[in-house]
């Protein structure tokens, strides 16, 4: 996370400001701060392939021929009225006629709507992103800034959505162990935090230990991939390996900022409902990696027909649409809400036939309750499976504390049992919290996978003293009591 104090001051003047200025929605006013960081880095982008066209000995095109005065370096010089309208109507026109040029945000410019209603504030927005140097932080402090903007997304969204805590998406992302050349999804994406995660998983993984560096919170940096032999697997990895849909068009232009600021250059971040009928991808990736909205539903017209799950409940689509979109082979980490392991309906029970019959279900962990506060207190489970395969024994995990109260203010604390669910998944160890379950005895109980169900019931033993003991107590007792009313008595 962002751990440089002044660049943190920035931020928050930043956010201060837009909130005094009339944009108090933290969505609004996070997607506000994305398009002027990317029109600054825009500008930064085009300049840095400047001097590389020009070091190789190439002739360098810029996305601003013909449109000089769209540069930050231009309009943020303007007086305060004449620069809001020039943004507004002139470098807003300007980014929604890029198309293709660029990187796949600017497509999701097109029903971008700027909406800084003051002159003042944007000079100040300006002023404080100038000051924050974005192009000279390097990929690691550039992506921890706009996590930290990210960390201002405290309510939930429409339908179910909102923001996974990053240490739950970085468990998940250890434990299926996306690799380089993996093509990763992540169906629901919204912000794009587990396709974040997963590329910095693989850049962690293929960089010398002696290079890495890890934060307070066991975020690597200084992500190189130094050992990554075949480049061309590099720009596999930062043009193509990542896909995000989300029907949201706010969480697309988020997340697809989201995933520049990381370091991707080229994000591939759709708008579309992928529960829909114009939904058409199938059996594509090697990695699906998701936390559906947990509530929602659909209008039965529209469903795709490729489920066979009759249902509209997304949280039960969302299960069979990640398996559809795997390659056989292809592995799974997705959360569910309780009622997807345990609840008797037909649509849920064939759902979870999905899982262990066609699919290696390999574990299930149970989160407690307050892991999504304050954004909802539903309890929830973590799904591990891998498309084809032979489901034999699972591996569940009863998750007591992930390191943070399980309160709305979500404070640090000590208890966490992370390290140890990525520790015993390795080997699927058996202990106090975890355990393994042989398929045919989930199937006994109508494929149930809820921990609580398999749990061993601890009978503790009582030991009783003898008959003649406990009379002998009884007598004494008694003969206590009526010393007791005849002492009562003489003091009346």
């Amino acid at each position: 996370m962002l751990t440089n104090p002044i660049l943190r001051s920035k931020v928050d003047a930043l956010w201060d400001r837009f909130w005094s200025g009339g944009i108090s929605n933290p969505l609004t006013a996070i997607e506000q701060m994305s398009y002027l960081i990317f029109l600054k880095r825009l500008e930064d982008m085009d300049n840095s392939r400047a001097v590389s066209a020009k070091r190789r000995g190439q002739t360098h095109k810029s996305i601003f021929k013909g449109n000089e005065k769209c540069r930050w370096s231009y309009w943020s010089q303007l007086p305060g009225d004449q620069m809001l309208k020039h943004v507004r109507d002139t470098v807003f026109e300007f980014l929604r006629s890029l198309g293709g040029e660029t990187s796949s945000f600017t497509q999701h410019m097109q029903d971008a709507v700027f909406i800084i209603p003051k002159a003042s504030l944007l000079q100040e927005a300006v002023k404080i992103i100038d000051d924050l140097h974005i192009a000279e932080q390097n990929i690691d402090v550039q992506g921890d800034l706009y996590e930290y903007l990210l960390l201002q997304l405290t309510t939930a969204g429409k339908n179910g959505q909102f923001r996974t805590p990053r240490h739950i998406i970085r468990m998940m992302v250890k434990l299926v162990d996306p690799k380089i050349g993996d093509r990763i999804c992540d169906p629901a994406a919204g912000t794009g935090g587990f396709l974040v995660n997963a590329y910095e998983h693989i850049l962690e993984s293929n960089t010398s230990p002696d290079i890495l560096e890890y934060d307070n919170e066991g975020k690597p940096h200084h992500l190189i991939g130094d050992k990554i032999a075949d480049k061309r697997l590099l720009q596999f990895l930062k043009n193509h390996a990542l896909t995000g849909y989300d029907f949201d068009p706010t969480m697309t232009r988020i997340g697809a900022m989201n995933l520049m600021l990381h370091g991707i250059d080229n994000p591939n971040f759709c708008q579309t409902d992928t529960l829909s009928k114009a939904f058409k991808e199938k059996e594509i990736y090697e990695v699906v990696l998701a936390n559906p909205p947990f509530t929602g539903s659909i209008d039965k017209s529209d469903i795709n027909e490729r489920f066979s799950v009759k249902t509209t409940k997304t949280e039960l689509l969302f299960v069979e649409l990640t398996y559809d979109l795997l390659v056989t082979g292809g592995r799974c980490g997705v959360i569910v809400p309780d009622g997807v392991i345990f609840r008797m309906s037909n649509a849920h029970i064939n759902t979870r036939k999905i899982l262990m019959d066609k699919c290696k279900l390999e574990g299930v962990i149970s989160m407690p309750s307050g892991v999504f506060k304050p954004y909802a207190g539903a309890s929830t489970a973590v799904l591990i499976f891998q498309k084809s395969g032979t489901t034999d024994k699972v591996w569940f995990y009863d998750m007591e504390a992930d390191g943070f109260s399980l309160d709305d203010k979500r404070q640090k604390i000590e208890a966490n049992d992370i390290p140890d669910i990525i520790e015993k998944w390795k080997t699927k160890a058996e202990s106090k919290k975890s355990l393994l379950v042989s398929v045919d005895e989930i199937r006994e109980n109508k494929y149930d996978l809820s921990i609580s169900r398999y749990k061993p019931i601890e009978h503790k033993e009582i030991k009783y003293e003898k008959p003649d003991v406990i009379m002998k107590k009884v007598l004494k007792l008694e003969k206590e009591i009526a010393q007791d009313i005849e002492e009562i008595q003489t003091m009346l």
